[in-house]
């Protein structure tokens, strides 16, 4: 992945500029990367005196609570007092990393709007950037925005610059967004990059244990019940599988942001299965992730039937339909998409029951 000199350089005079206010936002029910990438940049920009926020719309997983500096984050959601409306409403700068369309961090869309003399900065991996930023680095081969972020420190100030704790923030992006160095995207550069945060000290196997292995009894329990709900059907020569949580079998089990991260990956561990789908329902609408292997592109399909988007192997959307209506929705889409085919439904299975 190769960054434009002429970017990088207006990037660089924009952060060597003098002290400034700077605001960092990231996406919706932030993940890893999202964290990740975002204190990491922050931290050097706080190395050049800069005063930095970093800002997330919502509560982020309870499995990054060990993030070092994830105590300074601010959740916009839970601004009483509006102080961090404040800060971006003061901001010089604003980076958007990890996403690509403003619009979609409900609240926080406006706050970031309202600011009409801020700088805004685009830093993501996303397909499809909207307009409205000054300056854009959208990476959509790379297969993080915190090795995308690496990528920038190394182009403008080398890595000597990465401390500590900024290799474990980046490690922990580069990790999740891959799938545990599962998915596609996975370069020499990607690689390299890795070798050299383990040369600042990063322990990687200490960091995979904070993040996988930090999970409450009631996750792995709902996990168990998502798991014997799976479904699956044949979309000509593809094999789709989808599980379906509703809002009241999350509250069954206790659930906390982030207790279904992964859920969708589990069913591409059945060497028949292509296509993965999840719908988590909320309050507002249901939440899709979708996950596939090799050729089959799930990022297209998003966008046509779920006004979504992502990757080719790692997408998602949104539903504002019932769970009902969606699967429906959701299988006649595959079956036309991926091929017309005979669907094969999943054999009948016992019901278990679980606490809770």
């Amino acid at each position: 992945m190769k960054i434009g000199t002429d970017k990088a350089n207006k990037l660089r005079e924009l952060i060597d500029s003098g002290p400034r206010r700077i605001v960092i936002v990231t996406h919706t029910n932030p993940d890893g990367d999202a964290i990740g990438s975002s204190l990491a940049w922050g931290e050097l920009l706080e190395s050049k005196g800069h005063d930095v926020t970093c800002v997330v719309p919502n509560r982020y997983p309870s499995f990054l609570d060990w993030m070092p500096g994830i105590e300074q984050l601010k959740i916009f959601k839970y601004d009483e007092d509006g102080s961090t409306a404040q800060k971006i409403s003061e901001a010089e700068i604003i980076f958007c990393l990890d996403f690509n369309q403003i619009t979609r961090l409900e609240r926080l869309s406006d706050a970031i709007k309202d600011n009409e003399t801020a700088q805004v900065v685009l830093i993501d991996h996303h397909l499809n950037p909207s307009a409205g930023f000054d300056l854009i680095f959208s990476y959509p081969d790379s297969s993080s925005t915190s090795f995308l972020v690496y990528e920038l420190i190394e182009q403008l100030e080398g890595t000597t610059a990465i401390t500590k704790r900024m290799g474990e923030n980046l490690y922990v992006g580069m990790m999740t967004d891959t799938g545990n160095f599962a998915f596609s995207n996975l370069t020499p550069e990607l690689f390299r990059a890795v070798a050299s945060l383990v040369e600042k000290g990063v322990d990687v196997a200490a960091i995979h244990s904070n993040v996988y292995n930090s999970f409450t009894e009631d996750r792995l329990r709902l996990l168990g019940f998502a798991l014997n709900k799976m479904e699956t059907f044949r979309a000509g020569d593809v094999g789709v599988a989808y599980i379906a949580l509703k809002e009241s079998e999350l509250r069954r089990f206790r659930f906390q942001p982030g207790d279904s991260e992964g859920f969708v990956n589990f069913p591409l561990t059945v060497r028949t299965l292509d296509v993965s789908a999840s719908f988590i329902e909320n309050k507002k609408f249901i939440r899709i992730s979708l996950r596939s292997r090799g050729d089959v592109d799930v990022s297209k399909f998003a966008n046509k039937y779920f006004d979504g988007g992502g990757h080719k192997n790692a997408s998602g959307g949104k539903s504002f339909m019932s769970m009902a209506e969606t699967i429906a929705h959701f299988r006649r889409s595959a079956l036309e998409y991926f091929g017309e085919g005979v669907s094969v439904e999943s054999s009948p299975r016992q019901t278990t029951e679980f606490p809770g």
